[in-house]
């Protein structure tokens, strides 16, 4: 990992007064720092390359455990809960690390582009990935990070570097699977626009038969292959949405149970509670007080 990229984006959470994560001038940029190792937790992660600059994390999704460290980035091609922490962090040397969310219209006027772009792979697989991160993918995070200090520059070049990191992603080792994730073959295509789509309405009642309808495939096929790419079921998928929202709605909206627990699609509080607690590891009032405790 280059000195200058660990030492920018070190200064740059030196100098800031409030808490990571680091939301920045730049869309999609988000700078993130820790000082110590922290519990794990459940989060949503959007398309993006989430990068490692010192430290390490890992990530559960569904049934499947990533781990990634200093000099790695996680790709994640489709919006995904998940599971995780930050696994090595300290006072001395804090985790850092850089979240670049991807502009899938840059990236697919890139693929165009390129006289000899790279092939998807026949078959569908894991919506995520962890690749080695230096060379020119790095020198574009450097050069991203240090627009921070030159905010007028930020609307004429900030499209430059993100056509870059495109170009340097589709080009390198995982280039196939990059390609999958900007344009998809047919079913992979599909499967991606019935995940966007429960994604926009995961508290509206599912059935898998409507899903796989809407992707053209077989009940069976579909639940497979929606497998394969999220490493959990669509009923799996789906509940981690609703309990997510369901948390956020009482910590950030004040929201209490019963009505956090019908606005997210559940019928019962009582099983929500359940759910909840179980994902969680407690009650969700005694979870929502906690949360709100550290938040002040």
């Amino acid at each position: 990992m280059p000195a200058a990229l660990l030492d920018a984006v070190k200064r740059f959470t030196d100098g800031q007064a409030r808490t990571s994560p680091f939301a920045t001038a730049i869309e999609g940029l988000t700078i993130l720092r820790s000082d110590h190792e922290k519990r794990p937790d459940h989060l949503i992660f959007k398309p993006a390359l989430c990068i490692v600059l010192q430290g390490a994390k890992w990530a559960v999704f569904g049934d499947r455990h990533v781990d990634y460290r200093a000099g790695q980035a996680l790709v994640v091609s489709v919006e995904m809960p998940a599971f995780g922490r930050v696994a090595e962090a300290s006072p001395t040397e804090p985790y850092l690390g850089l979240i670049i969310e991807f502009d899938l219209a840059i990236m697919r006027e890139v693929l165009e582009a390129m006289p000899n772009p790279p092939r998807p792979g026949g078959d569908i697989t894991s919506g995520v990935f962890v690749t080695d991160f230096d060379g020119p993918l790095a020198d574009c995070a450097l050069r991203m990070v240090r627009l921070l200090d030159t905010p007028g520059a930020i609307p004429v070049l900030r499209a430059a570097i993100m056509r870059e990191i495109s170009y340097w992603l589709l080009t390198g080792p995982h280039g196939g699977d990059v390609v999958r994730m900007a344009l998809g073959n047919d079913h992979t295509h599909r499967i991606v626009s019935v995940i966007h789509g429960l994604r926009g309405h995961f508290a509206e009642p599912m059935r898998i038969e409507d899903l796989a309808e809407r992707a053209g495939m077989s009940p069976s096929a579909f639940h497979r292959k929606f497998k394969t790419i999220t490493s959990m079921t669509p009923l799996q998928y789906q509940k981690q949405l609703r309990l997510l929202e369901a948390r956020r709605l009482m910590v950030a909206e004040a929201a209490n149970v019963e009505t956090a627990a019908f606005l997210v699609g559940y019928e019962s509080p009582s099983q929500f509670s359940r759910e909840y607690a179980r994902m969680f590891g407690t009650p969700p009032r005694r979870d929502v007080t906690a949360l709100r405790g550290l938040a002040a």
